[in-house]
Parts: C-alpha cells; sequence; structure tokens
C-alpha cells in the first residue's frame, strides 16, 4: 500500500511565529527598558507599578493592534476572493488562458502550460488562480484572533521576566539585573524563534540582543538626564 508523503515547511508556522515572536520580544525590551529607565530616577515600588502597568496596557495593545492588523489584511484577501471569483463565473475561457500565460512565463512550453492550467481549472479554479495569479496560500492565510491572542500571551509573558527580575533583585542593583537577564532572555528568544523559523540562530540573537540594548540605554539616560519616570 503506498503511503503518502507529507513534508512540514518552516513556512507553515509563520502565521502565529510572527506575531509570538514580536509579542515577546516587545515585552521585553518595552517593559525592561521602562524599569531600567524609572529605576535610574526611583525605587523599587514605582519601578513596580510602572511595569505592571506597562504589562496590562501593553498586552490589550498589542492584542488590538493585531487583531485590526491581521483583519485589515484578511478582509483584503476576502475581497481579491470575490473578485477573482466574479471573473471566472464571468469569463472561465479567458481565465484559463490567463493560468496558462503565468505557467509558460515560467518556463513551461505553452501545449504543456495550457494542459497544466485545464486540469487546475477542472479540479479547483479558484484555488489556482488565488495561488499563481495573487500569490495566497494557506500558510499564510490571515487569522486576527490566532495573531492577537499569540502576541498579547507572548507580550505578558516577555513582561513577567524583567518585572520578575525587579521584583527579585537588591534595589540598590535593579537597573543591572533587568539589563544584564533581559538581554540573556532576548538572545534566548531570538534563538528559539530561529531555529522555529528556520532562520539562523546567531544573526537573530545579535540582532534583538542589539536593539534591546539600544532601547534600555537610551531610556537610562532619559531617566538620568531628568531624574524623573520616563
Amino acid at each position: 500500500m503506498e503511503r503518502s508523503h507529507y513534508e512540514e515547511h518552516n513556512v507553515a508556522r509563520i502565521g502565529w511565529l510572527r506575531a509570538a515572536v514580536l509579542g515577546a520580544n516587545d515585552g521585553i525590551v518595552s517593559t525592561a527598558s521602562l524599569i531600567v529607565g524609572v529605576a535610574v530616577a526611583s525605587g523599587r515600588a514605582e519601578v513596580l507599578v510602572a511595569g505592571i502597568a506597562g504589562l496590562a496596557v501593553g498586552a490589550l495593545s498589542m492584542a488590538a493592534g493585531e487583531y485590526v492588523s491581521v483583519s485589515s489584511q484578511s478582509d483584503t484577501e476576502k475581497a481579491d476572493t470575490a473578485r477573482e471569483q466574479a471573473e471566472l463565473d464571468a469569463d472561465p475561457a479567458e481565465e484559463l488562458r490567463a493560468l496558462a500565460r503565468i505557467y509558460e512565463d515560467r518556463g513551461l512550453e505553452p501545449a504543456l502550460a495550457f494542459q497544466v492550467a485545464t486540469a487546475l481549472h477542472a479540479h479547483d479554479p479558484l484555488a489556482a488562480h488565488l495561488r499563481n495569479e495573487l500569490g495566497f496560500s494557506e500558510h499564510g492565510e490571515a487569522k486576527p484572533l490566532v495573531a492577537a491572542g499569540a502576541s498579547a500571551l507572548t507580550f505578558a509573558v516577555g513582561t513577567a521576566l524583567p518585572l520578575a527580575v525587579a521584583a527579585l533583585a537588591p534595589e540598590a542593583q535593579i537597573t543591572l539585573w533587568v539589563t544584564t537577564l533581559s538581554l540573556l532572555f532576548l538572545a534566548l528568544l531570538g534563538a528559539n524563534g530561529a531555529k522555529a523559523g528556520g532562520a539562523p540562530v546567531l544573526r537573530a540573537v545579535a540582532r534583538v540582543t542589539f536593539w534591546g540594548a539600544v532601547a534600555m540605554a537610551v531610556t537610562a539616560g532619559v531617566g538620568a538626564l531628568f531624574g524623573a519616570v520616563v
């Protein structure tokens, strides 16, 4: 009995991976930067209040932003799908020729391109045109609720890490502990995100830790300059 062949590609994870990595990264960077800036000018109580407020507001903001953004993408995909279906209903012969021309442009001989287009039209013409004309795929399908949930959850987790460090570290060394461990958290996040997406690990780690360090340095500088909460 012949067994079906199945390959799992990294692109299949893109629907939730981007939102998850963005949420966790933003949670760590924004909260750690906020804590560092506040810690330079204030004490532990102010740091924790600012961090908890940042967690609540940031998680809701990330969820809302992702939902609105991905919903807009979804609306566009639905509109294009409806338009493509209308074109197929109005002139299927012309749409068949258009699909054949796409395969000709990709290197197939005209006769073979028309044969392939005909076979695809017989199976699922709308899916064939969405995939070949518009570049739609099941892996890139917009899922607003999934993106919003992943972003909010990972933002909260990312925020909790520097917040826990600020709560447990010696008050006089909050800035040092939060900065050091947050950069470590960012490095781990970059490495795990790269592995999940099949990307180079060192490049991802360097990128995320560099910009995290820049953000924390800027807020620490502002806190020291003005001696106030930022």
